[in-house]
């Protein structure tokens, strides 16, 4: 159609009328930003399994143009990068450079061989906002995409909270028939944080690292950025203060420490940014952490919030050299939250590893929903620390003939680090919950799956008729700003364990559904039969109040997932309308 060809001839006729007639070069821009435009949408909509063409037409005449002031023929954008074949299942489009940390599920482990199993908690909840986003895009996810403790722990648990910050936190424990395999156990083992509303916070000392790179243009990043903090923004206090530093090209200060009684000029300065240039975060991070370190809060919250997709590609970029100079900084006492932005370059592996080494956490922002949740109705969670370097071991007795624990696969440590205090661990804020499960097949069972060993020790039922307990479950944590951990332990004892899954809790069964979808998304090597629709049946039955719809949003999210694992060559989107 030449009617794309006339609307820009008209608006570069219009802007003339304003100043100087438009080079050759400037029309041509004009019409090749209107056919990448064209192009792009092609391409995704073909990726994605529906029918999209570009304008020969506005082709063509890009062509003439380009021909007229000496340049070769525009290469096809879409042509070079559509797949001929259906996307498979977890396949990433050609085009998308997101970036995952490689993670190998746990494997099942033999109580004789490996009783102990040691943790670092995470409160991070970025895997199930960005499995999300893709899912709503009508895309399954990169196996790699899925943290399964992050889809456990993105949801809140009614666990018993601590009444006094001297006590930052209490354990739960519940002990239940797993629902995919009716022979083995599910240990849930929870932790509640001690609670702080905002308003009763210590003073915050914020830094707003904004990546302003050119590779932030697209409205789900710097424009969802600046709302996302923005909100924010609302939530101040005239005892908190914000700082603003920029980064492209090179690291720019916007806005001096200002009190969060100026709303009106930390919003405007937000509001105010624009995106360009190439991404140097190593400078932009270390011009960060000075300005926090230059009003720093003795007692009080200093943290360096960066917004960004993560693609650094000026300056120190190897993760390792960023991971060094966050590590450097969080001596000081300032902490680093990361919130990821954005499709097609998101780089998780490095805003994940950035947010633990910086003693923070992270988060994936794909709506202004989920940046409500993070910034302001988990605003203290987000940003006030009760507790560090957190970390869980079970010994697991006798009665237990195997165990695996479900996901916190890049979490895992060595027995001895538990006790190591120099060993960096997760964090949890005021009033955050964390959970874990482990799977467990009980001596003598038919849920044990390793064959016996010839030579390796052997246990009966009969002979651990005395033992009471299934589990012993340690945790040791470190009070903000202490180089001493203190211990806290509490029994799992057999006689606890429910019979049957009706006995569960709501919570326990919810936290098993979530469990079985990220399970699931990474291919349900464990799972068995325990399908979609098993995971659907499970969390709708677990939703309780669910006051704040997360729990059910769920129950779509498992559905657009089944949607989409459909035999080769079935249209996922016409499954999809049928629901």
């Amino acid at each position: 159609m030449y009617r794309l060809i006339l609307m820009a001839s008209v608006f570069m006729f219009l802007s003339a009328c304003d100043g100087p007639s438009p080079t050759p070069e400037e029309d041509l821009a004009e019409l090749e930003r209107v056919l990448d435009s064209q192009e792009l949408k092609a391409n995704t909509q073909n990726a994605l399994g529906l029918t999209s063409t570009v304008d020969a037409a506005l082709t063509a005449e890009v062509n003439r143009r380009r021909a007229a002031v000496g340049l070769p023929p525009r290469r096809p954008f879409v042509s070079s990068r559509q797949s001929p074949e259906p996307i498979a299942r977890h396949a990433v489009s050609p085009i998308n450079t997101e970036r995952y940390a490689r993670i190998e599920s746990n494997p099942v482990q033999r109580v004789t061989a490996q009783p102990v199993s040691t943790f670092s908690i995470d409160v991070d909840t970025a895997s199930y906002s960005n499995v999300r986003r893709w899912l709503q895009a009508g895309n399954l996810p990169p196996t790699d995409a899925v943290r399964v403790e992050e889809f456990i722990n993105y949801f809140d648990y009614e666990y018993a909270m601590p009444e006094s910050p001297a006590t930052p936190f209490l354990v739960h424990t519940e002990v239940g028939p797993a629902p995919w395999n009716s022979d083995t156990y599910l240990v849930q083992i929870g932790v509640k944080g001690y609670g702080v509303e905002w308003f009763d916070a210590p003073p915050a000392n914020l830094v707003f690292l904004i990546d302003v790179s050119g590779s932030m243009g697209s409205p789900d990043k710097l424009p969802l950025v600046k709302k996302s903090l923005q909100l924010l923004t609302r939530q101040l206090r005239p005892k908190d203060k914000v700082a603003i530093v920029v980064y492209a090209g090179a690291a720019g200060l916007v806005l001096p420490s200002t009190s969060g009684a100026r709303k009106g000029t930390i919003m405007t300065a937000i509001g105010s940014l624009e995106a360009r240039g190439s991404t140097n975060g190593g400078e932009g991070i270390r011009l960060a952490y000075q300005l926090a370190a230059d009003s720093f809060v003795t007692g009080g919250i200093n943290r360096v919030i960066i917004a960004t997709d993560g693609d650094m590609n000026v300056g120190v970029v190897d993760v390792r050299d960023l991971e060094d100079l966050v590590a450097r900084n969080r001596a000081t006492g300032i902490s680093l939250t990361t919130l990821g932005f954005g499709t097609g370059n998101y780089n998780s592996e490095l805003m994940e590893s950035l947010a633990d080494i910086g003693n923070g956490n992270a988060a994936y922002i794909d709506n202004l929903v989920e940046a409500h949740r993070a910034l302001v109705r988990n605003m203290a969670s987000t940003l006030l620390t009760i507790a560090e370097d957190v970390k869980v071991q079970v010994e697991f007795s006798p009665l237990v003939a195997e165990y695996r624990l479900i996901g916190y696969e890049n979490r895992l440590l060595d027995e001895a680090d538990f006790a190591n205090d120099k060993v960096d661990a997760g964090e949890i804020g005021a009033g955050h919950s964390v959970t874990a499960l482990y799977e467990v097949a009980l001596l003598g069972s038919e849920g044990v799956r390793l064959r016996p060993r010839r030579y390796g020790p052997t246990y009966t039922p009969e002979a651990e008729g005395a033992l009471t307990e299934l589990a012993f479950v340690k945790l040791r944590y470190k009070h903000p700003g202490s180089d001493q951990s203190i211990q806290m332990s509490t029994p799992i004892l057999a006689k606890d364990a429910k019979k049957t899954l009706s006995d569960t809790s709501d919570d326990f069964r919810f936290a098993a559904a979530a469990a079985a979808f990220g399970q699931q998304l990474r291919g349900g090597t464990y799972l068995g039969g325990f399908d979609y629709t098993d995971i659907r049946n499970l969390a709708a039955g677990a939703r309780g109040p669910d006051l704040l719809g997360d729990r059910n949003a769920l129950l779509s999210l498992v559905q657009i997932a089944e949607s989409l694992t459909l035999p080769a060559g079935s249209s996922s989107f016409a499954a999809l309308s049928n629901h």
